[in-house]
């Protein structure tokens, strides 16, 4: 997208697709098992456009009928790193297209008083400065929490431009954070929405998506 090159928008590729899964999940009245189901496709989806993003190196198979073909394999390890706790509904794509990928976790919250991010508990394979990293959290508002999870990421050694973040929904405010902090972090996202409001929430939104998908709502 101008003025973000590394701002990657599932809408560019996938745009009936996208409209229509997105509004059967920001729609209020839908019960969570279509909430999941549809929300499981969306992130499917993301998860396949940014593996677009992994290096590739040419390989010459034989088929069944004795002839050559000219593809490609994938080069390097994978790594799905979810930020807790609504990360955690993306891994299941992850694992659908990646097969055995190595999985990490790191759990953020903020502080009620500083309103900053605070580490409370990450977990990495030990070689994870040696992988693509596929960071996983459905909504971006403030950009505080995956601002936070890309600085644990980079105290072990992965590069940003090894990142992928994999991202639902996004806001502009939480954009403009991320990209002026870590400017070599790519972004796939379904949407960008307009705005935050008093509680920090996106608007228009889907509502906490943890609580939706997880079955945790209030």
């Amino acid at each position: 997208m101008e003025g973000y090159p590394n701002l990657f928008l599932l809408t560019d590729y996938f745009p009936n697709q996208v409209k229509g899964l997105m509004t059967i999940i920001r729609d209020r009245e839908t019960d969570r098992d279509r909430f999941i189901f549809y929300a499981d496709r969306l992130i499917r989806l993301l998860v396949e456009r940014a593996l677009e993003f992994l290096p590739m190196a040419p390989l010459s198979v034989t088929t069944p009928v004795n002839a050559e073909y000219y593809g490609a394999r994938f080069q390097g390890e994978i790594c799905a790193v979810s930020v807790l706790r609504a990360g955690e509904s993306m891994e299941i794509a992850v694992r659908e297209v990646c097969g055995k990928v190595r999985l990490g976790k790191i759990l953020i919250q903020r502080d009620e008083e500083t309103a900053e991010p605070h580490l409370y508990f990450s977990k990495l394979p030990p070689d994870i400065a040696d992988r693509w990293v596929l960071l996983l959290d459905p909504m971006l508002a403030t950009g505080g929490s995956i601002c936070k999870a890309i600085e644990v990421l980079g105290e072990r050694g992965v590069p940003q431009n090894r990142i992928i973040f994999v991202n639902l929904v996004s806001c502009w405010q939480g954009l403009n954070r991320l990209f002026a902090q870590f400017p070599d972090v790519r972004v796939v996202t379904a949407e960008v929405d307009p705005d935050l409001n008093a509680r920090s929430y996106i608007v228009p939104g889907l509502g906490d998506f943890g609580d939706r998908y997880f079955g945790t709502e209030a």
